[in-house]
């Protein structure tokens, strides 16, 4: 006896990932939890960005997903503020913010907001650790080995997670805006097979520019528009 005809695909559903506007972040230091707000740039480039989902919405004949998701760090809860502000002057109906854990940057955990010295420095001091490798900061591999922290796969695969949820959840033709940070979301980008781990070294996001994925069900995605950064050889790893 055949097999009954597999359901149909759904309806398409959009998600833009926003990382934050510019903040006042501690030098040297990973972004992680630093709990400092936006600049004056960032905050324009928030209100931005609120035009460009505007833009988006009108040209694509899209819905706006009424929820807006935010890490609980402050620079992402601006710059979601400041997105929906724009939205709701420009008519769309814009519920409370969802703040949520899950879209956090990479945690590290007991050592959160100490600079990338003084974290090596703990590390040399308690005799149950290695030394950091070369390039820690940056390698999608390793984890501090602090109470807490995670690597930044780790961090992909929460984000990634979040996302699917989230598509699943929505209105058919809808855009969910989810605001966050750069690296968890690109690694959360190579968790749903849109970039490998060699583009991750390569590239960045724009601050409070939407980057758009398109959610075509079973667990399939594809990026549709926005563009990601391409980082210089000397640019250093930010978040």
């Amino acid at each position: 006896m055949p097999d009954p005809d597999p359901a149909p695909d759904p309806a398409p559903r959009y998600v833009a990932l926003i990382r934050h506007g510019a903040y006042h972040q501690r030098a040297q230091t990973p972004s992680a939890l630093q709990p400092f707000p936006l600049t004056q740039e960032g905050q324009a480039q928030a209100q931005a960005c609120g035009a460009q989902v505007h833009a988006i919405l009108s040209r694509e004949n899209w819905t706006l997903a009424p929820v807006i998701h935010s890490s609980h760090q402050l620079r992402a809860w601006q710059t979601a503020t400041a997105v929906a502000a724009v939205l709701r002057e420009a008519g769309h109906r814009v519920a409370p913010l969802a703040e949520t854990p899950a879209l956090a940057e990479r945690a590290v955990g007991a050592v959160a907001n100490l600079t990338t010295t003084e974290i090596e420095a703990l590390l040399d001091l308690d005799p149950r650790y290695d030394p950091a490798p070369p390039g820690w900061k940056s390698d999608s591999h390793y984890r501090l080995p602090f109470q807490g922290a995670e690597s930044l796969l780790q961090a992909g695969a929460r984000v990634a997670d979040h996302l699917t949820r989230v598509a699943e959840a929505a209105p058919a033709r809808s855009l969910t805006l989810c605001v966050g940070h750069g690296a968890s979301f690109r690694h959360a980008a190579c968790d749903l097979g849109l970039l490998s781990l060699g583009d991750i070294a390569r590239l960045s996001m724009h601050h409070a520019t939407p980057l758009l994925l398109c959610y075509m069900g079973r667990g399939r995605w594809a990026h549709c528009g926005g563009a990601w950064k391409h980082r210089r050889s000397q640019e250093t790893h930010l978040d």
